[in-house]
């Protein structure tokens, strides 16, 4: 039972800092830097993180860069399946 609960509470534990490393590298940033961060600052690092995408998505210029790469990306997909 002790051992049940051991177990259930580091899955728990580990939750917060998984979901921030998966949003980071989601958005192209470090999966382990912001693992680690959530270890040691799970509820504080979830909101920078969130601030700094929010950030970079309002950003104008960053939002167009964004497209002209996915454009650019479906351009050379288009092109290979072509040749």
């Amino acid at each position: 039972m002790f051992v049940d609960l051991v177990i259930a509470g580091m899955f728990a534990m580990m939750l917060v800092p998984l979901i921030t490393a998966y949003c980071a590298y989601s958005y192209g940033r470090s999966f382990w830097l912001w693992f680690a961060l959530g270890m040691v600052l799970p509820i504080v690092s979830y909101f920078v993180l969130f601030a700094l995408i929010l950030r970079q998505q309002l950003d104008h210029g960053q939002r167009l860069l964004n497209e002209a790469k996915s454009v650019l990306a479906e351009a050379e997909k288009a092109e290979r399946e072509v040749k």
